[in-house]
């Protein structure tokens, strides 16, 4: 027991004021610089907190982001590859230039016809995440219990339902799975909300982003490390979109098999690299998370999602073996619900863009490839009304805004109340 508590303690302070921890973490692993395009790294918390005593799980409501995948637009290989194939062919790259087109040839032959398609290892994410959600919680998925999954209508979130299906399969194949992806459910499953999509694009906004990139950016060095000819450069390449595209190209080839052959992080310090995060972190914070600049609005993009989850979770409660009910889309669903939901304090209001790495708002630890949020539902028995429950982000035990005497476990009618007031008492 002591040892889960010091695991949870380290876990929850994953949104404390804890000093720049993720300049600290980057420096040890330059992965955790791709943001949302960091590769699922499974749990940090590999033991669980036990149940107290009588409680067996005995339903599970989840959401999960497809898992890695390839870059979505063909300008996201096509523009670094032909301003590095032009300068090349005209003698202004230099020894190092030449390398990075090389490398960024490969990488662009790799994906081609393949935007936004899953990777092999976006497949085998979810397959992990599916193993152990099972020998997990086994009670959840014994005999043959019912599993209903739906997907968003994009092929690679449907292909992420799939794989995690088919291990379910293979480990219990009796399992009656029912699995849907239809623009019917897309008004919870991936919410199309336009005034909140404006909400997101004020000039304030755009100003305050823009004056921090500006802050933050500075392709001047990398630059000089590619081409030969400071005027050409300056005159003729839009130097800090390409910049900022061969970063994000560095930040995915970890979702790819050319992972193992090749890495285009050399071509940036640790500096750069921490700094792309910083410009990557405060754009996801302003846009999908609890920022001031947008009225802390942006995180109930998802409300019709949390309504649907607290109102099935209900109906579910009524059967004897509910078994699983789970859903696939994309990381701007996870992110602003796991910002609705307040877990780990990542609902946090700051003011000040350049704190937020300060102040713990790390979105490495929130969204990357194959994220998923995880309720687990407990009870003594098929009659007993008092029905505990816990959150998993990324598989690891969270904390929430309720007062609870057995954490990291909650009762569910506490949870029910709390969240349906703060759901009505959005205004749209």
């Amino acid at each position: 027991m002591k040892r889960n508590v010091i695991i949870l303690s380290f876990l929850f302070v994953g949104m404390a004021s804890f000093g720049q921890q993720a300049r600290i973490d980057i420096g040890k692993d330059k992965c955790l610089s791709a943001s949302n395009y960091l590769a699922y790294p499974g749990p940090l918390q590999r033991t669980l907190t036990a149940a107290p005593a009588g409680y067996s799980p005995f339903y599970i409501s989840h959401y999960g982001r497809h898992g890695s995948r390839y870059l979505i637009g063909a300008g996201d290989y096509d523009k670094p590859y032909f301003t590095l194939l032009r300068a090349g062919s005209l003698g202004k790259l230099t020894n190092k230039g030449r390398e990075v087109l090389e490398k960024v040839r490969r990488i662009r032959e790799e994906a081609m016809g393949r935007d936004g398609e899953l990777t092999r290892r976006g497949a085998t994410q979810h397959k992990g995440i599916a193993k152990r959600m099972y020998e997990r919680f086994p009670q959840v998925f014994e005999g043959k219990t019912n599993i209903d999954a739906k997907s968003t209508v994009v092929i690679r979130c449907i292909l992420s339902m799939e794989n995690e299906l088919q291990q379910l399969l293979v480990l219990n194949p009796q399992l009656n799975i029912r699995h849907d992806a239809s623009y019917h459910d897309m008004y919870y499953m991936n919410l199309d909300d336009n005034k909140l999509e404006k909400n997101k694009g004020t000039k304030e906004v755009k100003r305050a982003l823009e004056e921090f990139d500006v802050r933050h950016s500075h392709p001047e060095r990398v630059m000089r490390e590619l081409f030969n000819d400071d005027k050409y450069w300056m005159d003729s390449v839009k130097f800090s979109s390409l910049y900022s595209k061969l970063f994000t190209l560095a930040s995915n080839v970890q979702s790819t098999e050319l992972r193992y052959k090749l890495s285009l992080y050399d071509l940036f310090n640790d500096d750069e690299i921490y700094d792309n995060w910083l410009v990557n972190n405060a754009y996801w914070y302003v846009t999908f998370g609890p920022s001031p600049l947008t009225g802390g609005r942006q995180p109930f993009s998802q409300r019709n999602l949390l309504r649907k989850m607290i109102s099935e979770a209900d109906s579910c409660m009524a059967y004897d073996h509910p078994g699983a009910t789970l859903r696939f889309g994309h990381e701007v669903d996870v992110l602003p619900l796991a910002c609705l939901l307040e877990l780990n304090n990542c609902a946090k209001q700051i003011d000040d863009l350049e704190k937020l790495d300060d102040e713990g708002w790390n979105n490495y630890r929130i969204f990357p490839m194959g994220c998923n949020i995880q309720f687990i539902f407990y009870r003594k028995s098929a009659k007993d009304k008092d029905v505990i429950f816990k959150v998993l982000l990324n598989e690891n035990e969270t904390t929430l805004p309720l007062k609870t005497n057995m954490a990291p476990y909650y009762h569910w009618d506490d949870f029910r109340d709390y969240y349906l007031k703060k759901l009505d008492s959005y205004k749209e």
